[in-house]
């Protein structure tokens, strides 16, 4: 409530006039009092932060993105939006058409034949398999049948095809280089079959004669597929972080093998620096670390001037082919280019780069329409993300369009914003693109973009520490025993401010205390394999008696987006989740749609019928075992709350507190309180009509205008309705109640103004807001405006 109406409240019920029951700020929880709370940040910094860069200080992101960019190239990305929006429109209403256009037909197996087009669903839908044939893209079903190969079958045993790979020359060679070394990186160039022999699962369970979770298993977040026999163990460089938490020495593990190092991932980073400890303290330990050609020198550095094993690969040569100018509209482009080789080159299967599904489907979606006047000529055509730049090897590729964009995740630690921006990749990248259309034969590469912008490129990949939200990392490293971070030994050190406001949060949500060390709930937060502020969600849900929900909400989080919304039953998709919707907010809502599947049997054709993905939803129990377990293990209770929403509200706000944002009326947005940054409510969550007061949000996105070289407007995602008091409550350390000194005298003075200049005597009590009733009866043709000047003490 703003000042003035808070001040005309307070004289209201000061006269009799207002019962304070019928006042917006009554305290229900107090003596029935009015209660004026606003909330602060706390700007005292703690002691871990006296002598380092305060919180709120300007950072400059790693990756520089231009709301206004001038030059071609870098406009590009923000030209996409107006034509993908735009084909979605289309498609919609084509599908609409198509659907509607339908004869109902009776002989079609399992179908209701009586029923409205609407309401129709065949057997394999009400069994969860997925929508009806129909609901597909005519590319995709083509694309998906049964019929197609995702590449060559070898009529070869698996151990003919080990030895016909060059790596398998190298057996010997490579076993004798570990046994010499305690570090060695190992480059294996394209086509050498490293990836085949050396990091694929289930190819080595099948060549060691065994089933994947016997002697070669693997273990990833929330699934471990392992047992007493497995020796092979293959985990994502998350899980050994993990490990490395409960047993620093990996005593377990006699050689580890850092895969794609190259990608620089933040875990990967980290884990190199422990590693390169860990060799100091077990001199019979062995790391074997793979990289791409241009990282191979770097990281031998890194690791003491080590020993570099290179395998050659079967990679042809490949002619390189820029463009003249730049291209406005990369998409475009790309199809032009890829309709330009079908038609005029020889045979050979085509990769084509783009940066996300929404493009991949629309591109895909063209060419089939491209291609329907061309069926005496077929050609395979893949388009994929920068995965298959290094990751996945697809056999028959000669030509590889490169339009020289990805996708990069970019954190603002002052804002607290997570960007998926769409971004020029670097020199490495496009190597390694390039290197796609050598695998099979000579091949070419055409990059959609000019000589002079592939200089202008960055030479490496910018690592993922350097532009990512370095809380969870951080309070790992605590959990290690590592304390003083930016003294830790990382290959690329991330930024100081960066890891000086990983501290900042951490001490905001209690996991450190004044002296930086981690405290006993920092240290149960960081068992569990989520997020900071979630791991606090979970605790605080235990602690409040709502933990059984918490770890439901949770769950779902975790899981992801689980409402499908077919562009042919969009309306009906959007009515059905309206169902769910809870005034609470969005992480109620998801609350609500397992708690009535939980109680429709899990049933998958409930899923369907309510466009909620069955898959999605058995990923949440899953996930949210895996959570019990790490409960159980600290023996906290597993405790239902009933019907009571405010106490999961507080939980969700035991987390987030520091992303809380209060509405501004007169600007229609909402008000970060850290920043007091400008957001919005996305119209996809359920409190988008409700527009409470005060929420949290768990993710900010940026999102474009309609006209794409605007500025872009921040929307909160994953909302739930707050009480202001809450932050200032669960997290003292980061806020307080607003200080009402100068408001208080300013309305004392006004008060006393006024009764003065409508010849009443000056009350004794401290409450002149009494005598305003008798004011208004026979003085009121007496008030004036005055404008003052009043000097507050501060």
């Amino acid at each position: 409530m703003r000042s003035p109406d808070m001040f005309e409240t307070r004289l209201l019920s000061s006269s009799g006039d207002l019962h304070a029951r019928d006042c917006a700020m009554y305290d229900e929880d107090g003596n029935g009092a009015i209660e004026e709370l606003e909330t602060e940040l706390n700007e005292d910094d703690p002691a871990l932060l006296k002598a380092q860069t305060p919180y709120t200080v300007k950072m400059s992101p790693t990756i520089k993105i231009s709301t206004n960019p001038e030059g071609a190239s870098s406009r590009a990305p923000c030209l996409q939006s107006l034509p993908m929006e735009e084909r979605r429109k289309v498609l919609g209403q084509l599908l609409q058409v198509i659907l509607d256009a339908m004869p109902r037909d009776p002989n079609r197996p399992q179908e209701d034949s009586v029923a409205k087009r609407s309401d129709r669903h065949l057997a394999q839908e009400l069994r969860g398999v997925g929508l009806a044939a129909y609901d597909l893209p005519e590319w995709e079903k083509m694309a998906y049948s049964k019929a197609l190969a995702f590449g060559g079958r070898s009529k070869l045993s698996i151990q003919e095809q080990r030895q016909s790979l060059p790596v398998y020359r190298f057996k010997n060679e490579l076993i004798q280089a570990v046994h010499d070394n305690q570090v060695i990186v190992v480059v294996g160039e394209t086509g050498s079959g490293k990836t085949t022999q050396m990091t694929q699962t289930k190819r080595v369970a099948q060549e060691l004669g065994c089933l994947l979770g016997e002697e070669v298993g693997y273990a990833v977040r929330f699934e471990d597929h392992t047992g007493p026999d497995t020796v092979i163990k293959y985990m994502t460089d998350g899980m050994l972080l993990r490990e490395i938490m409960v047993d620093e020495n990996l005593s377990r593990y006699s050689v580890i093998m850092l895969d794609e190092a190259h990608e620089r991932t933040i875990h990967t980073d980290v884990l190199s620096g422990l590693l390169k400890q860990l060799t100091k303290r077990r001199p019979g330990f062995r790391l074997i670390v793979t990289s791409a050609t241009l990282d191979a020198q770097k990281f031998s550095e890194y690791f003491c001037n080590c020993q570099i094993l290179t395998i050659p690969g079967r990679e042809h040569e490949v002619k390189v082919i820029y463009e003249k100018s730049p291209e406005s509209n990369y998409v475009a482009a790309a199809l032009t280019k890829v309709m330009q080789i079908h038609l005029t080159e020889p045979k050979g299967d085509i990769l084509l780069f783009l940066t996300g599904k929404e493009e991949i489907d629309a591109a895909c979606q063209t060419l089939n329409d491209r291609m329907k006047e061309l069926e005496e000529r077929k050609r395979k055509v893949v388009v994929a993300t920068n995965i298959t730049e290094a990751s996945l090897t697809i056999d028959g590729i000669f030509y590889v369009i490169d339009p020289g964009f990805a996708k990069k995740n970019l954190y603002k630690p002052k804002q607290g914003l997570d960007t998926l921006a769409v971004t020029h990749i670097s020199q490495a990248s496009a190597k390694q693109r390039t290197a796609r259309a050598g695998r099979t034969g000579p091949g070419i590469c055409y990059r959609l973009y000019t000589e002079i912008a592939y200089n202008e490129m960055s030479p490496t990949t910018i690592p993922e520490i350097q532009r990512t939200n370095l809380a969870s990392t951080a309070l790992q490293m605590k959990a290690m025993g590592i304390n003083d971070l930016l003294s830790f030994d990382f290959m690329d050190p991330p930024s100081p401010q960066a890891l000086i406001s990983a501290m900042e949060q951490l001490y905001s949500l209690g996991a450190l205390n004044e002296e930086g060390l981690l405290t006993k709930l920092g240290s149960k937060m960081a068992e569990f394999p989520l997020e900071p502020p979630v791991s606090k969600m979970l605790l605080a849900g235990v602690y409040l008696g709502c933990s059984d929900e918490i770890l439901t909400i949770i769950s779902m989080i975790e899981t992801g987006n689980i409402f499908y919304r077919p562009s042919n039953k969009q309306e009906e998709a959007d009515q059905k989740r309206a169902t769910f919707v809870h005034p609470g907010g969005d992480h109620l809502t998801l609350l609500a749609v397992y708690e009535a599947w939980e109680a429709n049997n899990f049933s998958a054709a409930w899923c369907c019928k309510n466009f909620v993905q069955p898959r999605s939803l058995r990923r949440v129990q899953d996930v949210r075992k895996q959570l019990i377990t790490i409960l159980d293990r600290y023996n906290l209770g597993i405790v239902s709350v009933g019907k009571d929403s405010t106490k999961i509200r507080r939980a969700i706000a035991a987390g987030f507190f520091f992303q809380a944002a209060k509405k501004d009326p007169q600007k229609g947005c909402y008000r970060t309180i850290l920043e007091n940054q400008q957001v919005y409510i996305h119209r996809s969550s359920a409190l988008f009509l409700l527009q409470p007061d005060w929420v949290i949000y768990q993710v900010l996105l940026q999102t474009k205008k309609e006209i794409p070289w605007e500025a872009t407007k921040e929307y909160m995602h994953e909302i739930t309705v707050i009480d202001p008091k809450w932050p200032v409550e669960f997290a003292p350390r980061s806020f307080k109640a607003s200080d009402f000194l100068k408001f208080t005298v300013i309305q004392s003075v006004l008060e006393r103004i006024i009764l003065i200049n409508c010849g009443m005597q000056l009350p004794t009590s401290s409450s002149p807001g009494n005598h305003l009733r008798e004011i208004e009866e026979t003085n009121s043709h007496h008030f004036v405006v005055l404008v003052l000047f009043i000097s507050v003490p501060q």
